[in-house]
């Protein structure tokens, strides 16, 4: 049967989720408080980039399965189940701040309240929260609505940025974290198209569902800084970390995916997930010591990155321009939270650097943390125009294959700093360019 669905926030999570559900003929209520937001939205505009977002957005919304609203009491009123995709930010300690869950679990209390509510609805919290949560969630509605109708359960997502609308259509598979067997079946009836191949459904209790997600994007922030780490040792014996990553990767026990040394983790997720994390266990006094390296190492590659290119220039980057491709955390998004890329303009600014750069989809966003202290570039090449060198901060596919004859002519000299490792070494040094990456053996090395 269809569902009418509530999806409370309108970010990368809630707009993805809702348009999905809808896609799959249920009848979706986002809300949001950001009014601009839901004018874009109602006109079919995503305020995010994500590849297929806004052919599904426009369709859902033309064949009326979606709706978008500032006002929480209507869909409410209309939905039997409603969906919490808040943000859930680190506060300094790196602690969740939970502060928007909790205040819209308490004004849904109150609409219930206003309005005599006495249906059955389900809460379901999709945001990323600390273990627990579902459990403050519910013992604020029940302090509000003594002997209420209302279960809380835990469901949280595993979408990829730049595949989330392929990850929410197929998921690999669906965590429901409940004990009430009217909620499991629900669920499971409203999640009966999406793993109609196969794919698994995993009912466990509310705090195993809510670890599992943090403990999911852990394990695989864990896989990156490992390889970044090996890196290091890689570059000083002469070792080669490409053919060790398809060497270790070819285990199936190990798989070949987040194996890609660079210049760390960025996003939405992994940074503020490895810190709610650590906090909770510290917390608990059960730190994850391989969790605490993880975040070290993150930190420190970037840092790393940047003392090699402020070592090729003898120590001294005042005045020099470096050329910048990527500004996302990662290809296929906009999204520039906890950046690399943002990491390393902050490092090359304080150095005296200047920084010209270019992505497709990101440079709204930078523009707002960085507004004019940098310089924006049409396309990749005439973001070379009088930069000293290049530096690659995300590996978008159009930087995979460039004109590097047209490089060397642009650049005041021929040398790439390659975060990403892009490129062979061997066809570097066929063309004669400098060329610096993570792990691997360097061209035409000046240091």
């Amino acid at each position: 049967m269809s569902y009418n669905i509530a999806v409370v926030g309108t970010g990368y999570v809630g707009l993805v989720s809702g348009t999905c559900f809808a896609a799959t003929g249920n009848n979706v209520y986002c809300v949001d408080i950001v009014e601009e937001k839901i004018k874009m939205l109602k006109n079919g505009v995503s305020p995010i980039f994500e590849p297929g977002l806004d052919m599904y957005l426009k369709k859902n919304l033309e064949e009326g399965r979606l709706h978008f609203s500032t006002n929480l009491e209507e869909a409410v009123l209309n939905c039997q189940l409603i969906f919490l995709c808040l943000p859930t930010p680190p506060n300094e300690n790196g602690a969740a701040d939970l502060q928007h869950v909790l205040k819209t679990a308490e004004d849904i209390g109150k609409i219930i309240i206003k309005n005599k509510i006495n249906d059955e609805k389900i809460i379901v919290n999709k945001s990323t929260v600390p273990v627990g949560t579902g459990y403050q969630v519910k013992e604020i509605l029940d302090k509000l609505i003594p002997n209420n109708n209302i279960e809380v359960i835990s469901n949280p997502e595993f979408l990829r940025e730049g595949f989330a609308i392929e990850d929410g259509m197929k998921p690999e598979r669906i965590v429901i974290g409940t004990s009430s067997k009217k909620a499991e079946d629900i669920m499971r009836d409203l999640y009966e198209p999406f793993v109609r191949s196969g794919n698994p459904i995993y009912v466990m209790d509310i705090k195993s569902a809510e670890i599992t997600k943090y403990a999911a994007n852990a394990f695989l922030a864990t896989k990156i800084s490992f390889m970044n780490d090996l890196s290091a040792y890689c570059e000083a014996v002469g070792a080669d970390i490409e053919n060790v990553r398809i060497g270790i990767g070819s285990d199936s026990r190990i798989g070949k995916r987040f194996l890609f040394a660079g210049i760390g983790y960025g996003g939405s997720c992994f940074p503020k997930d490895v810190k709610a994390l650590l906090h909770s266990t510290d917390s608990e006094g059960t730190p994850l010591k391989i969790v605490r390296a993880v975040e070290d190492v993150n930190e420190s590659q970037v840092v790393r990155f940047f003392e090699l290119i402020r070592k090729r220039f003898g120590g001294n980057l005042d005045g020099k321009q470096f050329a910048l491709w990527g500004l996302a955390f990662k290809p296929n998004t906009d999204d520039t939270r906890e950046a690399p890329a943002f990491k390393l303009i902050e490092l090359l600014l304080k150095a005296g650097a200047q920084v010209r750069a270019y992505d497709s989809e990101a440079v709204a966003n930078t523009k707002l943390k960085f507004g004019d202290t940098i310089q924006y570039a049409k396309d990749m090449y005439n973001c070379l125009e009088e930069s000293n060198a290049l530096i690659i901060a995300t590996e978008w596919n159009v930087f995979r294959k460039p004109d590097f004859k047209k490089l060397q002519d642009t650049l005041k000299e021929p040398v790439i700093f390659d975060g990403r490792n892009l490129y062979n070494p061997d066809e570097m040094e066929k063309f004669g360019i400098e060329y610096y990456c993570i792990g691997r053996k360097r061209i035409n090395s000046k240091l």
